[in-house]
């Protein structure tokens, strides 16, 4: 049996004890397992079942050279570490340490080395506790996974602008690009209008990461606007321009009103919704995506106008389909045109 030593750290906090140390990617993954609640009846079983998508995930993201900052938390299971002149001697046993927290992290890990086994020497931070008992597990597990709340979506989405290009979500990054436009042009109907971290706090908008929810299904790779031709940032901004600038064409001095749905998340969700759904494969047969060509589908006349009191009091998914089928009422696409080049 091969044991390995390594520096660590005592912590004790309210009435436990662990300690922190670091171990190298091969170790970690060889020692580790999850043991999985309502699939096994051993002492600190919390676990849930592992999701291969999140573990391709991270995999790529080891391979790219990842930072793993956050610790992998583990229950020493083979009886107690020795610990002697400020090193503790870990051995090298399978299946002795359980995972409280970072199951992905570590099966991510692991199919890492297997491509490339020079990341099984990326140090890992670790804490290990030692024999704890299936509820002192499920506090600690509760306590990272519900105490300590994620950042906010804007704020992530505004990160992608500055982070490295391996941590991306490319689609989020094209979306997050699309609504800055939308918040900084000067001919957007909403011009200011987007909230982005770190903004003056403000009544009203539309926050950052609905903007980018609502836009990510439309500029995705081989998504509805590159399968109509529009791949290009610049053209995909002006397009959804001209689908608010349509429908700020529509409400007229209304537009700016409080009363005006699509000053708020439902409004715009539900005009994306409705872009998605009917607008783009309309223009797609016109071979335009002109503001002119929007509006003559769009029949809405100023007594017909959805007002936001309309849809006050609904949940957000409910108020998003009633903006989308007051669209729908007044859509009214003309023929199919023969022209070959789009025009936007």
């Amino acid at each position: 049996m091969a044991v390995k030593s390594y520096p660590y750290i005592d912590i004790k906090q309210q009435n436990k004890s662990f300690i922190l140390t670091k171990l190298p990617a091969k170790h970690l993954t060889k020692i580790a397992y999850a043991s999985v609640r309502g699939d096994s009846d051993e002492e600190g079983a919390v676990q849930r079942y592992l999701s291969q998508r999140r573990i391709a995930g991270v995999r790529a993201f080891a391979l790219e050279g990842g930072d793993y900052p956050s610790c992998i938390v583990l229950n020493w299971r083979k009886g107690k570490l020795v610990r002697t002149s400020g090193k503790v001697t870990i051995p090298q046993v399978f299946r002795s340490a359980q995972i409280i927290d970072g199951q992905h992290r570590v099966a991510g890990l692991e199919e890492a080395i297997k491509e490339d086994p020079k990341v099984g020497r990326v140090e890992i931070p670790v804490a290990i506790y030692n024999n704890l008992t299936t509820q002192e597990c499920a506090d600690i597990f509760l306590a990272i996974n519900t105490e300590q709340k994620p950042v906010s979506r804007s704020l992530v989405y505004d990160l992608y602008g500055l982070a490295s290009s391996h941590l991306v979500d490319q689609t989020a990054l094209r979306a997050k690009d699309i609504a800055t436009a939308l918040n900084e042009s000067e001919d957007s109907p909403y011009q200011g209008l987007i909230k982005f971290p770190g903004a003056p706090r403000t009544r009203g908008g539309i926050a950052l990461s609905t903007v980018v929810s609502a836009l990510k299904p439309l500029v995705d790779e081989k998504g509805p606007l590159e399968l109509a031709g529009i791949r290009e940032l610049e053209r995909q901004t002006v397009v959804i321009l001209n689908l608010f600038n349509a429908l700020r064409e529509k409400y007229g001095e209304k537009w700016e009103s409080t009363d005006n749905p699509f000053q708020y998340a439902s409004g715009f969700a539900g005009a994306i919704l409705f872009f998605r759904n009917k607008i783009i494969d309309y223009c797609k047969s016109k071979k335009s995506f002109t503001k002119q060509t929007i509006s003559d589908a769009i029949k809405l006349r100023q007594n017909q106008l959805l007002e936001q009191s309309d849809v006050k009091g609904q949940s957000g998914s409910a108020a998003v389909n009633m903006i989308y089928d007051s669209l729908l009422d007044v859509y009214a696409p003309g023929e199919a045109d023969d022209e070959e080049e789009i025009e936007i």
